[in-house]
């Protein structure tokens, strides 16, 4: 059942009060930031990125290396990019989902399916332990079929996931329709455990609080211009100071790279989401939904979205836009909150009328293989992590690790992993990539709406292991 080309006035309308923000970051319990780097300090361990990446590093650095002293060097604000403008979903997936992973690693998929459901095991217990306040909840996702030929798709993945031991439960179009009532559900599958719900910004508030507990110094509106290799340490320079440190963690996801190399490999792609205003019990009632479980459909372009606290529905992706770089400006494209609205109404009909209050689009640092890559330069003084392609809630922290591993030179059961000794496959440069993405785009679009069936494009990227997903 492919979803609407066209965007009709009932959709348009839904969108008449919106307001161009993130509706995480929309609030005014926000922090205020952190005073600004205006001098030159020194440190063991420098971390550029305030996001969940480079917040997870500050934290597991100061727990496995106490001794060490850690500053946080944030360009804006603290979640102001990827991480607060996220779903809020936390998945125990390292690897961008199971059927990516036993594409790309299949020998060490039980590895990494132990890693990641330890890893989101572990981000419970630190909300908890540190009391961060971010609504989070062990809510479970349910992946739904909605076209007839993505069925078969989720029994192969559930066989895949009872394989790995992992407990998923196959819905018939019956039992799918009970639990959430839309006329698009096919099949699905429910998922208990794996992944968790969470509002992402206060996560990353509460997390940046719980590394300034730890004595991690953190500071806003501090951009990064330079990297300036001196003996014996790294000299990282910003716009009123610097940072003399012997290690740097690079967590900037899909902003400019600091390291020219990673330009090959990542590119921003956008993402755009809505939330809805809250729903009345009586639009409650008519789509069930009672639990708080993520929902995604199966398509190769597909919609995330979950239910809130407050009853308001957040509806987001479907397109993954690429404009040749990164600029904000791209934040206020129209016509993908267009499409996604129409695109909600065609899913839940029953909600026709109810309007969008929040609209906003974030930059996701997408790599060929759509899963974190790692490495290290300057001599193994800086580490990266990044190319987590939008589901990186969760495994930016087990991506933290991995650059604490490689920052002090250890060798764990993480650096022996395929996916952490290996790049991914990178972009072509311009303007033939901007063409080669286009294209990808539309084949994909193609192939949603033709049953599945990938043509030779589609197919020759596969076999050679580059891709783009939304």
């Amino acid at each position: 059942m492919p979803f609407p080309t066209t965007v009709t006035a009932q959709a348009r309308a839904s969108l008449a009060d919106v307001r161009f923000a993130p509706f995480w970051l929309d609030t005014p319990d926000r922090p205020q930031a952190s005073p600004a780097l205006t001098s030159e300090i020194d440190a063991d361990l420098v971390v550029v990125g305030g996001g969940f990446s480079g917040l997870w590093t500050a934290y597991l650095a100061r727990e496995r290396f106490p001794h060490w002293t850690v500053v946080v060097l944030e360009g804006d604000r603290i979640g102001g990019g990827a991480s607060g403008r996220n779903g809020g979903f936390i998945a125990a997936s390292l690897t961008h989902g199971l059927g990516n992973g036993m594409a790309r690693w299949p020998d060490d998929m039980p590895c990494l399916t132990d890693m990641g459901r330890a890893n989101l095991d572990a981000i419970e217990a630190t909300v908890q332990a540190e009391g961060i306040d971010c609504d989070f909840l062990r809510s479970g996702e349910l992946d739904v079929a909605v076209a007839p030929y993505q069925v078969e798709g989720l029994r192969d993945t559930h066989q895949q996931a009872s394989a790995l031991g992992l407990d998923q439960e196959f819905l018939d179009a019956h039992e799918v329709r009970a639990l959430v009532a839309s006329p698009t559900y096919q099949a699905g599958l429910l998922d208990r455990r794996g992944v968790a719900m969470a509002d992402p910004a206060r996560l990353a508030w509460g997390l940046a609080d719980a590394c300034r507990r730890r004595g991690v110094a953190i500071y806003e509106g501090t951009r990064v211009i330079a990297l300036d290799d001196r003996p014996g340490a790294m000299r990282v320079v910003t716009d009123f100071g610097s940072v003399r440190s012997p290690r740097v963690a690079l967590a900037t996801s899909a902003y400019p790279p600091l390291l020219r190399r990673l330009g090959h490999y990542v590119v921003p792609v956008y993402d755009s989401v809505l939330m809805t205003e809250p729903l009345t019990g009586q639009q409650r009632e008519s789509i069930g939904w009672r639990d708080r479980f993520g929902i995604g459909d199966a398509g190769n372009q597909f919609h995330y979205y979950r239910i809130t606290h407050d009853a308001r529905i957040l509806w987001g992706g479907y397109d993954a836009s690429y404009y040749g770089g990164f600029n904000p400006m791209h934040e206020r494209q129209s016509a993908p909150f267009a499409r996604l609205a129409e695109h909600f109404r065609f899913t839940f009909p029953q909600l026709d009328g109810l309007r969008f209050t929040h609209a906003w689009a974030g930059a996701i640092d997408t790599c060929s293989r759509f899963s974190a890559f790692w490495g290290t330069a300057y001599a193994g003084r800086v580490a990266y992590s990044v190319g987590f392609t939008g589901l990186g809630v969760g495994a930016s922290r087990f991506g933290a690790q991995v650059m604490l591993d490689l920052l002090s030179g250890e060798h764990t059961e993480r650096t022996a992993l395929e996916m952490a000794r290996t790049k991914p496959i990178p972009f072509p440069p311009e303007p033939i990539r901007s063409l080669g993405i286009g294209i990808t785009r539309r084949a994909i679009d193609k192939a949603d709406r033709n049953e599945g069936r990938r043509n030779l494009w589609l197919r020759t990227l596969d076999r050679v292991g580059l891709g783009f997903d939304s």
